[in-house]
């Protein structure tokens, strides 16, 4: 059965599932994948890759159902013009992380585009419906990739109070099966974004060594830090750490992140090097704590199918348990 919300109401959407935009993960193929099952996809536009973006948007232009497209913001502000590709392509929103969203609101709103901003704190809330955001995304630490420090159990119900009912908000970071979707909805969110379950997927623009990696992690092997970010010569803004796969180059470089600033060219050639190659020895599997309830790899479609399954059979429970006491 759908879950009917105001976020699934708002998007035009059957089911309350939001495709998280991972760069370089979430592509075409995938976003279609998403929402033609009833959920939401979004295209991962990243740091912004301009030749890929257009390539990218011009498949989704064709594109009969409602969709959207993410950017990091603060590299976006060093590219500003591809939001006009972005909006060429008629997205029914656009998701922005990471920075301030005012600078691209207007164009983003006189465009017709619903305006997502995912954020980590109450302050960076008040900011986002300063600009007339239409949908928060409150996201935990849990998440992979990029993020902050508050938990998702803290964030998602903080955000949701601060908001008190002027905007949908959504729950991100560590959920990756239904029962996640069904404790969300619980706190009171009005749906769920979710990026590793759906890495793991036919459809995702991944290795296939980087997606059964995911597959064969267990529980409490992501780490939160800086040494891939450092690896790239990439500086990203406080407070974002990004929390990845562990292997062999994190654990070489845990700790001694002065000493990989020091060598900052000599690494980033190995990193790159190894990323070209697919070393996931040296190169990062960015990836959430969800990992350990992750063991296949299965069309996008399916992965819908089954989360909407257990989260209203889970609601459905919780229900009948409650009326059983009254």
């Amino acid at each position: 059965m759908p879950i009917s919300t105001e976020l699934t109401a708002r998007l035009g959407i059957t089911h309350p599932i939001l495709l998280a935009p991972m760069a370089m993960i979430t592509g075409s193929r995938l976003v279609r994948a998403v929402s033609d099952a009833g959920g939401f996809g979004i295209l991962g536009g990243g740091y912004g890759d301009k030749t890929w973006l257009e390539a990218e948007a011009a498949t989704l232009r064709r594109f009969d159902r409602p969709f959207g497209i993410g950017f990091i913001t603060w590299s976006l502000a060093r590219q500003p013009e591809l939001i006009d590709i972005a909006l060429d392509a008629k997205p029914r929103a656009v998701m922005l992380s990471f920075g301030d969203p005012a600078p691209f609101a207007p164009k983003i709103k006189a465009a017709g585009a619903l305006l997502i901003c995912q954020v980590q704190s109450e302050e960076m809330a008040q900011q986002a419906l300063d600009c007339g955001a239409d949908i928060l995304i409150a996201q935990g630490a849990e998440a992979g990739g990029h993020g902050a420090s508050r938990t998702t159990l803290d964030i998602v119900p903080a955000i949701i109070d601060f908001a008190a009912g002027r905007v949908p908000v959504v729950a991100a970071g560590g959920i990756a099966d239904g029962r996640g979707v069904a404790a969300m909805m619980m706190l009171g969110a009005s749906g769920v974004l979710m990026g590793t379950r759906f890495y793991a997927s036919i459809e995702a623009d991944a290795p296939e060594q980087a997606k059964q990696l995911i597959c064969a992690a267990k529980s409490g092997e992501t780490v939160r830090g800086v040494v891939f970010d450092w690896s790239r010569k990439l500086m990203w803004p406080a407070p974002f750490t990004a929390r990845s796969l562990a292997n062999d180059h994190l654990r070489r470089w845990s700790g001694r992140e002065i000493e990989l600033m020091q060598r900052a060219d000599e690494i980033a050639a190995e990193y790159a090097a190894a990323r070209a190659v697919g070393n996931f020895d040296i190169a990062a599997v960015f990836a959430g704590e969800s990992v350990g309830l992750i063991h296949d790899i299965v069309p996008a479609a399916e992965i819908v199918g089954r989360i909407v399954t257990e989260a209203e059979q889970t609601l459905q429970g919780r229900r009948n348990s409650l009326s059983s006491l009254t």
